[in-house]
């Protein structure tokens, strides 16, 4: 126990509580949050923005390595434009789960135009809106 969140796996829940299908709704949430977290690094790699728009939630922002904060626009548009870097990989990803918020943190390997390794690390801010896990923010780091 970590102030009253349960650990599975590396990521940390509340208790968990019996779904309708018997699988425990923390679980399922930790699932479809991994699952997001997967969509979200492959949006970055692949200049997404169908994808981005369809997860993140109207008010959301993004603190940019360059210390920039830009809107839910200004993110799509700065993800519009393609990547320079290849083999982006999420590693050591933890899932905070506080009911109907989460915390993903991880970091990041990738290899930069010239062949060099590039490393960073991430926090994206997760909420249950209608139903729907939305990413609501994110800070990068390289």
């Amino acid at each position: 126990m970590v102030r009253g969140l349960m650990v599975r796996d590396g990521a940390f829940a509340p208790p968990h509580h019996e779904g309708e299908d018997g699988r425990k709704y923390h679980e399922k949430d930790v699932d479809e949050l991994t699952s997001l977290n997967r969509d979200y690094i492959n949006s970055v790699q692949n200049s997404d923005v169908n994808r981005f728009d369809e997860i993140l939630a109207a008010d959301f922002y993004c603190s940019n390595p360059d210390k920039s904060l830009v809107d839910r626009a200004g993110f799509l548009k700065q993800t519009a434009v393609p990547v320079t870097i290849k083999n982006l990989e999420a590693h050591d990803v933890k899932i905070r789960l506080m009911g109907d918020f989460a915390i993903i943190h991880a970091r990041t390997s990738y290899t930069m135009p010239d062949g060099t390794l590039g490393s960073g690390r991430y926090t994206d801010c997760w909420a249950r809106q209608n139903g729907r896990w939305l990413a609501v923010s994110a800070h990068v780091s390289r």
